[in-house]
């Protein structure tokens, strides 16, 4: 409709153009005084050409309208430009719309007006066909493009509802099946690459979860067994039992079981990324106060006289944790001495807590920050330690955006922190 509707304006405004043209060279005519009773004809038949005097006389006419009377009647153009005017069956005429023009020509005492019509069949007939074409055409064209756009479609598609059917047969109890990878490396193909490396990291995750709820139901199972069977002995047999000896053995169990649940408790809610209140924080002041707090459960030496000021951005009761499992991790595997050590240098702060116990293997230096991890010999559950203590100080620093590592301390282990400092 748009291209019909320009195309029309445009060859209309060629008509205009070439009645106003016949004008003009009519009006130089008649200018020139060499008017006669017949126009010279231009060689078309469907241009027309009337001049009229004053009193509405025919003075001349183009051959097509010769003899007739005036055919048109409107006032001529004050402007230069052509002002056309549609004229339908114009008497004496050809039937058909015309478009026609009018100007000024003669003298002052002798004025004429000049009109000049074109006829509009040819340009009718043409937009009529071209209608025709286009109603017929654009639907089968339409139709077409939409018939091989929906196949196109389909096949392009094809790989993936593959990949949402390869998707939907996936389980939570199977995520070991992956999805097949397009060979076209297009973004498809890279679409299956980031699901299955997706699937991955779920299947990795699952199996983590899984192999912590086990490990979690077999450290409560210990400390929960022991207490159960030291109980129900001193139930059956009341007379014999040694509350003074067996109290302390349970109260132990208790605490130790405590510990657990604390220490799983945390764990969750690591895993849930809270947000921590983060704001500066004196690390060397945790560092003092842990270490008192260490004294009065250990008679090990622990010196601190390398602790100097470091101020960190952190949670304080996070921070806090920190220090004291490796603490705690240090009292219970050294023989005679814990080092602990504080310091700023190039943005970052680095804490050391080092023992002189067994020390870590290199090969094991990595593992023993997994959750659930002991090593053998000394590092065995009867030490108390339930092997989530520095799986929670790593969890810590890399929420603080630092990081932990195990180093030889000849004898013992040193285990460093580091984390970046407040920003002034």
């Amino acid at each position: 409709m748009v291209l019909v509707a320009w195309l029309r304006t445009s060859l209309i405004s060629g008509l205009d153009q070439t009645a106003w043209q016949r004008a003009q060279a009519v009006a130089e005519i008649v200018n020139s005084g060499n008017l006669h009773a017949r126009l010279p004809s231009p060689g078309d038949r469907d241009i027309a050409a009337q001049v009229v005097d004053s009193k509405g006389t025919v003075r001349s006419s183009s051959p097509n309208l010769e003899g007739n009377r005036r055919v048109f009647t409107f006032a001529p153009s004050a402007s230069d430009e052509p002002h056309a005017r549609s004229v339908q069956h114009p008497p004496h005429s050809e039937n058909g719309i015309w478009r026609a023009v009018a100007i000024r020509a003669g003298t002052p005492s002798a004025p004429m007006t000049v009109y000049a019509a074109v006829l509009t069949e040819d340009v009718d007939n043409s937009l009529a066909k071209l209608t025709r074409g286009l109603a017929i055409g654009v639907p089968m064209a339409v139709t077409a493009l939409t018939s091989v756009a929906w196949l196109l479609t389909g096949r392009a598609l094809r790989p993936v509802e593959m990949l949402r059917a390869q998707t939907a047969e996936i389980t939570v109890s199977d995520l070991s099946r992956r999805l097949d990878v397009p060979p076209s490396a297009d973004a498809l193909g890279r679409l299956a690459s980031t699901l299955n490396d997706l699937l991955a990291r779920l299947e990795a995750s699952t199996q983590k979860q899984r192999q912590f709820i086990a490990d979690a139901s077999h450290e409560l199972r210990s400390p929960l067994s022991s207490l159960h069977t030291q109980l129900e002995v001193a139930a059956r047999h009341p007379d014999s039992a040694d509350w003074r000896r067996l109290g302390p053995v349970l109260v132990e169990d208790s605490e130790r079981l405590s510990r657990l649940v604390d220490d799983l408790v945390r764990l969750a809610r690591l895993d849930a990324h809270p947000r921590f209140r983060r704001r500066p924080v004196d690390l060397d002041e945790i560092v003092f106060a842990e270490v008192q707090r260490a004294r009065q459960r250990t008679n090990l030496t622990i010196d601190q006289h390398t602790v100097s000021a470091a101020r960190v951005d952190g949670d304080v009761d996070a921070l806090t944790r920190v220090v004291r499992n490796l603490l705690d991790n240090a009292i219970r595997y050294a023989t005679l001495r814990i080092d602990v050590s504080l310091g700023a240098c190039d943005g970052t702060a680095q804490l050391v807590v080092s023992d002189d116990g067994l020390g870590i293997p290199g090969p094991d230096r990595q593992r023993v920050f997994d959750r659930f991890t002991r090593l053998d010999d000394a590092r065995a559950r009867d030490t108390g330690g339930s092997g989530l203590g520095l799986a929670i100080v790593r969890d810590i620093i890399t929420v603080h955006r630092g990081t932990v590592h195990v180093e030889d301390n000849a004898p013992g282990a040193r285990l460093v922190v580091r984390l970046p400092i407040a920003r002034l």
